[in-house]
């Protein structure tokens, strides 16, 4: 088999990457491309010899000497298929600040599309819908995102005004932004909270008014990444709960987000095991919800506050 254009291929879009970043590792091409980092060195030396002035750092990585760069490239009818799911997802899963600037940025990438594929792009995008449970932003603060995204770029502090969801009270936080992702149907971001003097996770709907600062980051933060998996290895209880077999398939999805780890069946029902980080409010609300349906097995403090719980609702009730 003739390797010669996947190997031209691979060539080209090694360059398109080293403008598309200050620096690229080695390891990091090799990722994308699925071959040894042998062949990445011998592309890499097919380029400077092809005069594309590549300088290297070792342990670092390679760059495009300032000021090079390559004439507008063309896009696969694959690649224009994308943008069209893309485009959907920023207009109805992110702020209309950031949106804007998207859609700007989608005005002149379809600028340089061959006329086929505007007309390939215009005969499906209006057949494409995205939908959202609830809304992702609040209303007053419509450049949620785009002012997150700021502040961890340029680590410039931010001023925050937060509606609690206990205690129903806003209150004002100097923040600095560690990350910003989405889970469970919201978005959310971690930052260190000179208030608390820790680092708290904020969610973009309950934002009321969000402004970036002057002020410099005081602290040198790890990445997001290591937040999170510290709070993945948070103190969890056992639980287990038998559940009849008909209601047990619509938890497929939600029983990801409190700590699920195996089920079994038992006499023609499911026994469902979790490792669950809140055994007080989070989990026993979720139970009530198909309750009806269920028996909490173990342990018996969830038990306790599941009754709890009714009795709060029964007395509002009366």
């Amino acid at each position: 088999m003739d390797e010669t254009p996947k190997r031209f291929d691979r060539i080209v879009a090694i360059l398109i990457q080293l403008q598309s970043k200050k620096i690229v590792k080695a390891q990091e091409l090799a990722d994308r491309f699925e071959c040894s980092l042998r062949t990445i060195y011998r592309d890499i030396r097919t380029l400077e010899a092809s005069g594309v002035p590549i300088y290297s750092e070792a342990g670092v990585g390679y760059a495009l000497m300032e000021g090079y760069r390559l004439p507008p490239v063309m896009f696969t009818r694959e690649e224009v298929s994308s943008f069209i799911a893309a485009e959907k997802l920023m207009q109805k899963f992110t702020d209309p600040s950031l949106g804007s600037h998207y859609a700007s940025a989608m005005y002149k990438l379809k600028s340089v599309l061959r006329s086929t594929d505007k007309d390939y792009l215009s005969n499906i995008e209006s057949r494409v819908m995205m939908q959202t449970a609830e809304p992702l932003f609040n209303d007053n603060s419509p450049n949620t995102l785009a002012v997150l995204f700021e502040g961890i770029a340029e680590k410039k502090q931010i001023l925050l005004t937060y509606k609690t969801f206990a205690k129903d009270e806003t209150t004002q936080r100097n923040l600095e932004p560690v990350g910003v992702f989405h889970d469970n149907n919201n978005w959310y971001f971690l930052g260190y909270c000179h208030l608390r003097k820790d680092y708290r996770q904020f969610r973009t709907d309950r934002i009321q008014c969000i402004k970036k600062t002057d002020c410099d980051f005081t602290i040198e933060h790890d990445s997001l990444e290591t937040y999170l998996t510290k709070t993945e290895t948070c103190p969890t209880t056992k639980v287990r709960i038998l559940i009849d077999k008909k209601i047990a398939r619509y938890l497929s999805t939600e029983r990801k987000y409190h700590g699920f780890i195996s089920e079994r069946e038992v006499d023609g029902q499911i026994e469902m095991t979790f490792m669950c980080r809140d055994i007080d409010n989070g989990f026993p609300r979720w139970f009530l919800m198909f309750g009806d349906y269920a028996t909490i097995l173990e342990p018996e403090s969830l038990k306790t506050r599941a009754l709890e719980l009714l009795e709060v609702n029964r007395l509002r009730l009366l």
